[in-house]
């Protein structure tokens, strides 16, 4: 049986995004080997209804978003819940920067972030990666499979790209105030 078979196989039957490593173990072959079978299966999977999803060096075999509408009316799935502006822009700064403690999310957003982490940490949208080695050590957040699972993505790579820009400065035009930082896609 072909290699990507296999790994197709086992991503089948794994309930959790498994580890490269963990496949590599299970087939006694390099992970290298097993990247290559992973790319393999994602150019066939092209046009079909599934993909290969990754998160860090975790893959899983997902259903493909496109298929989202038919699946949710086969399944009787209706989409209700939805996230606060403060759920989706922590969601978006994790997404995009990922890990973080939550004195660095605090500090981009500007405000007190435990409430929205507490929501997305109950909806399995992000999960706890870890502790800094810092005072305190504090816990490191990063995305679930589940959270690219519901975007349609299958990495964090997938993200669309942002691109920082100057705004234009206020005192090259003689006003008061700084010059700001835009982020647009």
């Amino acid at each position: 049986m072909p290699l990507k078979a296999v790994v197709e196989s086992l991503l089948f039957v794994s309930a959790e995004p498994v580890a490269l490593s963990t496949l590599s173990l299970a087939l006694e072959l390099p992970e290298s080997e097993i990247e290559q079978a992973l790319e393999e299966l994602d150019l066939d999977y092209r046009d079909r209804g599934l993909q290969i999803q990754r998160l860090g060096d975790r893959v899983r075999l997902t259903t493909s978003p496109r298929a989202a509408p038919q699946i949710e009316k086969l399944l009787g799935l209706k989409n209700t819940t939805t996230l606060t502006k403060a759920a989706l822009e922590a969601l978006a700064i994790i997404a995009y920067r990922q890990p973080l403690t939550r004195p660095q999310i605090d500090a981009i957003r500007g405000v007190n972030s435990d409430s929205v982490l507490q929501s997305l940490l109950s909806k399995g949208l992000i999960e706890e990666m870890g502790r800094t080695e810092g005072p305190g050590r504090p816990i490191l957040y990063g995305v679930t499979s589940m959270m690219l699972q519901h975007f349609g993505l299958g990495s964090t790579k997938e993200l669309p790209v942002l691109a920082l820009e100057e705004a234009e400065a206020p005192l090259a035009q003689g006003e008061s105030g700084g010059a700001d930082t835009v982020l647009k896609e």
